[in-house]
């Protein structure tokens, strides 16, 4: 289930210089948050077992976090479920929706087919968004007996953007399907999206956010869940106690009170810029002869060899370069020509791209 995910560096140790193969920004300056955290830790041994963050537990349910956050976007604190990572959010959504015909658009994070197939959903791939009742399209009409469509927006792997008002459509000519939208990557895009409040409006949306995304702490495992009452209601029966850990609370408070405000500008760089390096090294790919760069609308996207396998080319990079990249083979849909890339500085874009031309001139 975890392996073929990105970011699987630890396989390698200290051979990797320079990490391509996770979504994750690695310019975000998280000195302020560990200072926060150390000083936490410190002052816990000083002050007694009361306020010990170490050695106390968390709180049984993340209340002060969701009512943070929901102070953050204008909700009840009932319309925020927080949780240890968007992953556990999937988990939890096919546990508490059991037995259901889920559909999800392919090909995307392996992670809902897996949590579906765990609880014993009926899984139907679509390849193209659903079409609303009663209008002509060339996509496809959503199955009559589906009662939950899985969607990634922006889309792991391909980096595509739905189109906000098309979901609107969806959302409400399809009243009896719950919409399950993630957003991890929400922050990464500046085409519309749903925000925390609009999710929040209609009975049969839940959306999924990532402060492990968007604030690059993937170790802390932070994430959060807003949607109907109702719906968040019955998610809340199926978590576990203390699934969300101290640290990861405590982080999560210091990441909201100290990001700006605005839903649009919280997130702390800025996505005009590294969506222009994203577009200044989609340009110097598409120069080599041997590959076929995806479009995108966020910082990621898809790139597929004209000949030879994306894994061949991972090893090559590996060995002689230190440099990794995500074979993406394994995402259903998809085959072994594809690799994906996050872009990282602009030198270590361009490093990337004069290691794979050396290796195109190579094969």
């Amino acid at each position: 289930m975890i392996e073929g995910h990105g970011d699987d560096s630890y396989k390698y140790g200290s051979a990797i210089n320079i990490d391509f193969s996770s979504n994750i920004s690695r310019s975000i300056d998280l000195s302020g948050l560990k200072t926060h955290l150390a000083e936490c830790i410190a002052s816990s041994g000083r002050l007694g077992k009361t306020s010990d963050i170490l050695s106390s537990y968390p709180e049984p349910e993340p209340y002060s976090l969701e009512a943070c956050l929901a102070k953050k976007f204008g909700l009840p604190s009932s319309s925020v479920c927080v949780t240890n990572g968007a992953t556990e959010a999937i988990y939890l959504i096919a546990q508490t929706f059991r037995g259901t015909n889920s559909a999800i658009l392919q090909p995307t994070f392996s992670e809902y087919s897996d949590a579906c197939r765990m609880h014993a959903h009926r899984v139907t791939s679509i390849y193209r968004l659903p079409a609303c009742p009663g209008k002509s399209s060339d996509n496809i009409a959503l199955p009559d007996e589906v009662r939950m469509l899985w969607l990634c927006n922006p889309n792991n792997p391909t980096g595509t953007v739905y189109d906000k008002q098309k979901l609107i459509d969806l959302i409400t000519a399809y009243p009896e399907v719950c919409f399950v939208m993630d957003q991890s990557y929400e922050c990464f895009t500046l085409r519309p999206l749903f925000t925390a409040s609009e999710a929040a409006s209609y009975p049969n949306v839940l959306l999924l956010h990532s402060m492990t995304k968007n604030y690059a702490v993937p170790g802390l495992r932070l994430g959060y869940v807003t949607g109907d009452e109702g719906l968040l209601n019955r998610l809340r029966t199926n978590r576990m106690p203390w699934s969300v850990n101290r640290i990861a609370i405590e982080a999560g408070l210091y990441l909201i009170k100290s990001s700006p405000s605005g839903y649009s500008s919280q997130y702390p760089f800025n996505v005009a810029e590294y969506l222009e390096e994203t577009a200044r090294l989609q340009s110097a790919l598409k120069r080599l002869h041997g590959l076929e760069v995806w479009d995108t609308h966020t910082h990621f996207f898809l790139v597929r060899l004209r000949y030879g396998k994306a894994s061949a080319l991972k090893e090559y990079l590996i060995e002689k370069h230190g440099i990794l990249i995500r074979d993406a083979s394994n995402f259903e849909g998809l085959d072994e020509p594809f690799f994906r890339i996050s872009p990282q500085t602009p030198e270590e874009n361009d490093a990337l791209v004069s290691a794979i031309e050396e290796w195109i001139n190579n094969v």
